[in-house]
């Protein structure tokens, strides 16, 4: 049985990845790699045009992103479980949605210079959530500089994140629709969820989606 050395949870904004990652920390007893996104400067001013700060938060993010996949790179993956709730991928999603062509293909020529040298997770988790959901969830949580996003942006951003996975095969990838779980209140949803994910170690699935429901 090939252990789970390396997982990376990912999703769009407010679909829970930073809260899944923190549990299966703990239930594996393992590293937590968190993507540090509050330290963007360019961040809020995104939020509130796009445009004129989409290639300054992108450049941020992926040179951020690089630094801290490498430092997880120089460590032995083997002596513990880490859990990520990113993978360096998905900066390519963001780049695709709000970049333009000629900022797109500095950006690219960047990436790839810096991906070879990032580590590969044994599995790759996927969250999903409705648009709604999504939206309930963001101010739910209230951090300032989230209420400038649009209702448009994340639908966008939902159906970037569903056709990326969809061809996405670089590692095992798991897909869950959560819509209608709560991993931190029902314990019942994580539990479920849990079983999924060490299914995956299991029966060594290349791809894999479920949807999960406490009702």
């Amino acid at each position: 049985m090939n252990p789970l050395r390396y997982i990376a949870v990912e999703g769009p904004i407010g679909v829970g990845k930073t809260t899944l990652s923190q549990l299966l920390s703990e239930e594996f007893q393992g590293r937590l790699v968190l993507e540090e996104a509050e330290e963007n400067p360019f961040l809020p001013n995104f939020y509130k045009d796009a445009k004129r700060y989409a290639f300054q938060a992108q450049v941020f993010f992926l040179l951020s992103r690089f630094r801290q996949q490498k430092d997880l790179a120089q460590h032995d993956l083997f002596q513990s479980t880490t859990i990520s709730d990113y993978i360096f991928a998905k900066d390519r999603i963001f780049a695709q949605l709000n970049l333009d062509d000629e900022e797109l293909n500095l950006y690219q020529s960047l990436y790839q210079a810096l991906e070879p040298k990032v580590p590969k997770p044994d599995l790759v988790i996927f969250l999903q959530a409705s648009v709604d959901t999504l939206r309930q969830r963001i101010k739910k949580r209230g951090i300032a500089y989230e209420k400038h996003i649009s209702g448009d942006y994340i639908a966008n951003l939902c159906q970037a994140y569903n056709q990326f996975f969809f061809e996405y095969d670089e590692t095992p990838l798991l897909t869950v629709n959560c819509t209608e779980i709560d991993i931190v209140k029902k314990q019942v949803d994580y539990k479920n969820l849990l079983r999924e994910i060490l299914n995956m170690r299991k029966a060594k699935l290349d791809k894999h989606y479920v949807s999960i429901s406490s009702r």
